[in-house]
């Protein structure tokens, strides 16, 4: 905690800091010189591929894939043509660009998925440069061809193949060129010399940004941020150029005083900053620009590259990985020196405390006059999210919990959801995993694509634990990745004994239901649904039902009570008719009740709702389930009740249940028919007293209410009467009832309707030490000290008995 700001330096307005990673695990013997290096956003993989040696065409370079920590998880020696290009999709698959135009794709763990070619154009001229890029439609390639023209695919996933315009007065390869996403399309920004060009679908346009330092005549490099909002370049007379990227703004100019072209740059720019950044990186020197004059220079010993993330730069080479970023708002306002900001005050003020100081209290009272604790309490929690050090992060995460104590209505869900996403991130940083997420990436890409990175690596327990820790809904967590898992063993097992599955159909099915019982073994140690065995019968299931006739497939099921369960899962939500004949062929005329009682409340017309009421009260009785087929002809009944009552009275009754029927009736007044439904349908005393009750309360018609509480002996009592006119704020008629009250409610029924002396009475009279205890809280000292003397010499009085 001491040394947060010993790696922060000024640049202007802002911070910047470069935060250690990793110590990379690989060992590369040369570092990254001389490679194809390729690591993908949001902590993803790196891809390495040594440049192939021309001069020994039999030398096959190997295709390593590694963790962003350095370890590995795959390798294997490269057998196709030569790669131009190495780049990473959204979804974590490797691109590789070969020089005829050929993309291939693989997993991250090194398995061949697919191949595509980007035309025969680029197949002919081979490729110059290419670019792998992220658009609102995925991820797109671009290609430079020797012909001096773009080839553009917008999303791999979906080729569809443009051939840009050509770049007026382009002799060679343009100095620099870059892909822009504006508007929901894909263009490419061209540098020839000292001139720029944009290029979309049809038009070739010359641009100039504005303010370019008159001293520059070529254009060297140019880099566009994370989000293509905005754009870098830089100029041969060593200045960086940065504005929007539709070059409608310039944001500032800096001169480097280097006038050697770099070998990489790269936005570095947080949300919601105000400073435009970017990093220029030569050999062995890394430097900052942004808005004022100044730099900040990084010596590198290493050959290092530089990948563009969110809210900073990735530094990666042969021994250490980096992240380079503006300091966040919150830990700069936190740890500045010398700072005032009410998050800062909270940190010192919970240092004393702990030391058990007397300053903590005047910290706090400085932060309580200025009404900032709530701020102070947002910032700390705010700043722990920006930090990589767990040591830091609970630092600040315990001082706002000590100021949270002295906030009654401070909302809890920021603290918990920060710690929850904290102990998240700690898991998926850890070195053995190797996805450095920052909290802004993380919320950014969501726990879903988190969990289904975690399931692409194999990591199958900890996206359980992730799942779990976040309540994830099962569907999309614990029961998704046993699927994967299983679909995993699987094809391993599959692998394993393909030629045994290719002789047989038979040994086919035979091998699954081996399996199915592997498979549902290992997971019932994790959950109580086999979700992936699950989907491993419906496979087989699905395939037997289009290979068998109808009468064989259902015979078969017969005799394979697994299958048949699940197949009914299905027909349940897909094919209700074939479920109904699965019931008739095996007589089952209980769930055939069911079915139609299910049938009948998809029915709109009142008459249909009643046929299939009345078939499944004819297979209940089959069935020998009496209650089932009373209960279903009471429901008939009160459907046709129901419908009667809307003819005569015109209030919409069809499809209440009893209990919202006798509601409604009562509310309207119609207490005749309401006593009818009671009698018919035998609805006990007390529930109809307490529903007649609450609808002449809510009505406030008292006088009925009245009429009602003499017409008989209440069986719920005379307290309900009390309580509900003291609920509808009607003391008056309350009191009415408090003589009819039993003894042993006397006293609680004198103290709703505010009689104290009459509860003390009814309290002396039974002698119960509680009750008395309870009618002395409610007195006063000052207007009631003869009745609390008196009551106190009874208390005393029941004490010594």
């Amino acid at each position: 905690m001491a040394f947060v700001t010993a790696n922060w330096n000024p640049l202007g307005d802002a911070f910047y800091r470069k935060i250690e990673l990793y110590e990379m695990g690989w060992n590369l013997k040369d570092g990254l010189r001389d490679c194809l290096v390729a690591a993908a956003p949001y902590g993803g993989p790196i891809a390495l591929l040594k440049a192939h040696n021309r001069c020994s065409p039999s030398a096959r370079p190997q295709l390593e894939i590694f963790s962003s920590s350095g370890l590995p998880l795959a390798s294997f020696p490269w057998k196709s043509g030569v790669v131009k290009q190495l780049g990473w999709t959204v979804s974590d698959d490797l691109l590789c660009v070969q020089e005829d135009g050929t993309v291939l794709v693989y997993d991250l763990l090194g398995g061949f998925k697919r191949h595509f070619s980007m035309g025969n154009e680029v197949s002919q001229s081979q490729v110059l440069e290419t670019k792998i890029f992220h658009s609102p439609y995925g991820t797109g390639v671009a290609i430079l061809t020797g012909a001096l023209r773009f080839t553009l695919a917008t999303n791999i996933d979906d080729i569809k193949l443009r051939r840009l315009p050509e770049v007026p007065g382009l002799q060679g390869a343009p100095s620099c060129w870059a892909v822009l996403t504006q508007d929901r399309q894909s263009k490419v920004l061209v540098a020839n010399g000292s001139h720029l060009f944009v290029l979309d679908n049809t038009a070739c346009t010359p641009v100039t940004p504005p303010g370019l330092s008159p001293q520059a005549s070529s254009i060297v490099h140019m880099c566009v941020s994370f989000s293509y909002k905005y754009l870098a370049l830089l100029t041969d007379s060593g200045h960086v150029w940065m504005g929007t990227s539709n070059l409608k703004e310039k944001l500032s100019e800096v001169d480097t005083k280097i006038k050697a072209p770099p070998k990489q740059m790269a936005w570095c720019r947080r949300p919601k900053s105000q400073q435009p950044s970017a990093v220029v990186m030569w050999d062995g020197l890394l430097l900052v620009v942004g808005e004022c004059k100044e730099t900040i220079q990084y010596h590198l010993d290493d050959d290092s590259i530089l990948v563009p993330e969110l809210d900073g730069v990735r530094i990666i080479s042969g021994t250490h990985h980096e992240l380079l970023q503006e300091v966040p708002g919150a830990c700069e306002e936190i740890f500045k020196i010398a700072s005032m900001a009410p998050g800062a005050l909270l940190l010192e003020a919970h240092k004393e405390y702990e030391k058990e100081s007397q300053k903590a209290d005047e910290y706090l009272r400085e932060i309580k006059e200025q009404s900032l604790l709530s701020e102070a309490v947002r910032q700390c929690v705010e700043a722990a999210g920006h930090e990589h050090e767990p040591e830091t992060q609970k630092t600040l995460l315990r001082a706002a919990s000590f100021g949270k104590c002295f906030l009654s209505n401070f909302p809890p869900e920021q603290f918990v959801s920060m710690c929850r996403d904290l102990r998240v991130l700690n898991a998926v940083r850890d070195y053995t995993v190797g996805i450095p997420l920052s909290h802004t990436q993380f919320k950014q890409m969501t726990i879903q694509v988190l969990i289904d990175r975690l399931v692409y690596r194999k990591l199958y327990p900890l996206a359980i634990e992730v799942c779990r820790y976040l309540k994830t809904p099962e569907y999309q967590g614990v029961s998704r990745v046993l699927k994967y898992w299983a679909c995993y063993k699987v094809c391993v097992c599959v692998y394993l004994f393909t030629p045994l599955l290719y002789s047989n159909i038979l040994y086919f099915v035979l091998f699954l239901q081996l399996l199915f019982n592997k498979v549902a073994l290992n997971l019932s140690k994790l959950t109580p649904y086999c979700m992936p065995s699950c989907m491993l019968v419906y496979t087989v299931v699905m395939y037997l039902k289009n290979e068998l006739n109808r009468g064989d497939f259902f015979m078969m099921l017969r005799n394979q009570p697994v299958a048949l369960s699940l197949y009914k899962q299905f027909c349940k939500h897909q094919e209700q008719d074939t479920l109904k004949d699965l019931f008739n062929q095996d007589d089952d005329h209980e769930e055939l009740g069911n079915f139609y009682v299910k049938a009948s409340y998809k029915e709109q017309r009142l008459e249909a709702r009643i046929a299939h009421l009345q078939s499944a009260v004819d297979e209940y009785y089959k069935a020998k389930n009496e209650f089932s087929a009373k209960t279903t002809e009471d429901e008939m009944r009160l459907l046709r009740f129901q419908r009667k009552l809307e003819e005569e009275k015109g209030e919409q009754l069809v499809g209440f249940s009893l209990h919202d029927t006798m509601t409604t009736l009562l509310s309207v007044g119609l207490h005749k028919h309401a006593e009818q439904l009671y009698k018919d349908f035998r609805v006990p005393d007390k529930r109809f007293w307490w529903l007649r009750l609450k609808a002449l309360a809510e009505k406030e018609d008292w006088e009925e209410l009245e009429k009602f509480s003499k017409s008989k002996k209440s069986p719920i009592g005379y307290l309900p009467f009390v309580e509900v006119c003291i609920k509808h704020h009607n003391k008056y008629e309350a009191r009415k009832y408090v003589s009819k009250v039993t003894l042993e409610q006397k006293v609680k029924a004198h103290l709703a309707v505010g009689d104290v002396e009459g509860a003390a009475e009814a309290a002396i009279e039974r002698r119960n030490e509680s009750e008395i205890g309870t009618v002395l809280s409610r007195c006063s000292a000052t207007t009631d000290h003869l009745l609390v003397e008196r009551l106190n010499r009874a208390k005393a009085t029941v004490a010594k008995k």
